[in-house]
């Protein structure tokens, strides 16, 4: 095909037309953005899961009005709330809704929006009535807490309102609906918690017997968290307040709490805070005490743990070389059981499941968080356990079974004298290894509200929002206590083998 010159000027035209375009386009970048907007999908009415799985409350309602009327898209990710700060500081999410309180510390970390939503803290107790009510009735203010029990969510304003209670006992937990489920189970008086979400809780019926003193602690406002610095902030303050002035956010608000919203602040309270300057190796130094000291009670859950999961694995095991078929069965069934369902749902059924289940039945049952922990990692260790005292049996030639029966030995002396001294050092290895991944099973007690090693660390991250530093501490000490496992395992392994002792005389 041959050109002309009129139909080269042509193309040119529409090829330059076609750059201006494009060109056109680059300059307005909001449209067809995308921001990733952290959000932690149980704080019901402002974040969760509906029916369907897909997210929904007020905070995910105002969001999506905010992207529309500032021209940008929201790709919502979930988050626990203790990480949605530390993901903002590492850039990983733009922006994050999930009733963040606006306070000095926090906004010294990241930068808030001008103000969403008007809140503030209150006590809930057990009302009266209630089949497990103790000596909670007394609890009618703040002051009342004195000596108290009292669960909250790590990281909110409500965990640091707790500390200022003189001689209470402070829980942490992953998310409000477990705070509130420890209150309801009765190994708590009170819950601290902002009062919107607990009132939306006790008046949909999902909480029985509890109530909310009608007295709010503080006056909170809620913002839109972003990085320090971020080119985002002002886009999303912009589409707020198009949503505030257009009439929108009233109809958000009458949706979700069926009443005329109070006036918001044009500014966030604690604007241009400074950032905080400690360096790496002072954050690291400082939380050391603390740190240390969740290593107590790692240690003390593994050897508890370790000790009852191997007096049970043991018996397990044997059972699993019975003869009686429905005996075998059975552990056959506790060990897949075991070993088939991950270790955070087993903690959470014996914490949480079965003193609810009690409580329906009519009974009052509840747990200590110590107890709780080591049953359920010692009936995930046993399982495990068992299956390496099988194989270790197993692994012990039937002549040695053979020559005990004709020394006159009868099952039980030949098993206790001969089989499983020499099983039991094939077993060192293995049950070594358990050992070790039981050590570090010890974390996922944290969500039980257990301060061991890894809480400890969620606790200094919630204050001075330094997870890098801290999280790398918390590694660190891990990998101490695992290797010196291992090298007292290996020492233990030469000590029982006799080829090794003779070596060493």
């Amino acid at each position: 095909m041959k050109f002309t010159f009129g139909r080269w000027w042509r193309w040119c035209l529409v090829l330059g037309l076609s750059c201006c375009l494009l060109a056109g386009c680059s300059m307005t970048p909001n449209d067809g953005k995308t921001l990733r907007v952290a959000t932690e999908p149980a704080f019901p009415p402002f974040e969760f899961q509906g029916k369907g799985g897909e997210l929904t409350g007020f905070s995910i309602d105002l969001m999506r009005a905010i992207a529309t009327a500032a021209s940008f898209q929201v790709d919502f990710q979930s988050l626990p709330f203790d990480g949605i700060i530390p993901a903002l500081q590492a850039k990983t999410i733009d922006a994050a809704i999930s009733s963040i309180t606006i306070t000095e510390e926090r906004a010294k970390t990241v930068a808030f929006s001008r103000p969403y939503f008007k809140a503030g803290l209150a006590i809930a107790t057990l009302a009266k009535g209630n089949a497990i009510l103790t000596d909670n009735q007394n609890i009618t203010s703040f002051d009342s807490l004195q000596n108290k029990k009292i669960a909250v969510q790590i990281g909110t304003t409500g965990a640091e309102k707790a500390k200022s209670v003189t001689g209470a006992q402070v829980r942490s937990f992953d998310s409000a609906p477990l705070a509130l489920q420890e209150l309801q189970n009765g190994n708590v008086d009170a819950v601290i918690n902002d009062a919107p979400v607990t009132l939306y809780a006790i008046n949909t019926g999902n909480l029985q017997g509890i109530k909310v003193i009608q007295q709010l602690l503080t006056e909170e406002f809620y913002g839109i968290a972003t990085a320090k610095s971020s080119p985002y902030l002002s886009l999303i303050n912009q589409g707020l307040t198009k949503v505030l002035e257009n009439g929108n956010y009233q109809q958000i608000y009458q949706k979700w709490f069926k009443s005329t919203p109070p006036q918001l602040p044009a500014a966030s309270p604690f604007a241009n805070q400074n950032t905080a300057t400690l360096n790496s190796f002072t954050v690291i130094l400082q939380s050391l005490p603390t740190l240390l000291n969740g290593v107590l009670i790692t240690l003390q859950l593994a050897f508890l743990s370790v000790m009852f999961g191997l007096i049970g694995g043991s018996l397990i095991g044997i059972i699993r070389l019975s003869k009686i078929t429905p005996i075998r069965w059975l552990a056959r069934a506790y060990i897949d059981f075991f070993r088939g369902t991950p270790l955070l749902v087993q903690i959470f059924m014996i914490y949480f499941g079965l003193p609810a289940i009690s409580q329906e039945l009519g009974l009052t049952f509840s747990l200590n968080r110590l107890v709780a922990g080591v049953i359920a990692l010692s009936l995930n260790s046993a399982a495990y356990i068992a299956e390496i005292v099988r194989a270790g049996i197993q692994s012990i030639e039937i002549g040695q079974s053979e020559a005990a029966q004709s020394l006159g030995l009868n099952p039980l002396q030949t098993m206790r004298y001969v089989i499983f001294p020499q099983a039991f050092r094939r077993m060192i290895p293995p049950l070594g290894n358990e050992f070790i991944s039981l050590l570090k099973d010890t974390s996922l007690v944290a969500v039980i509200g257990f301060e061991e090693l890894f809480r400890k660390g969620q606790l200094i991250v919630s204050e001075n929002y330094r997870a890098f530093e801290v999280y790398a501490a918390v590694a660190v000490i891990y990998l101490c206590l695992t290797l010196v496992s291992s090298q007292a395992i290996s020492r233990l392994e030469i000590w029982m083998n006799p080829i090794s002792k003779e070596n060493v005389k």
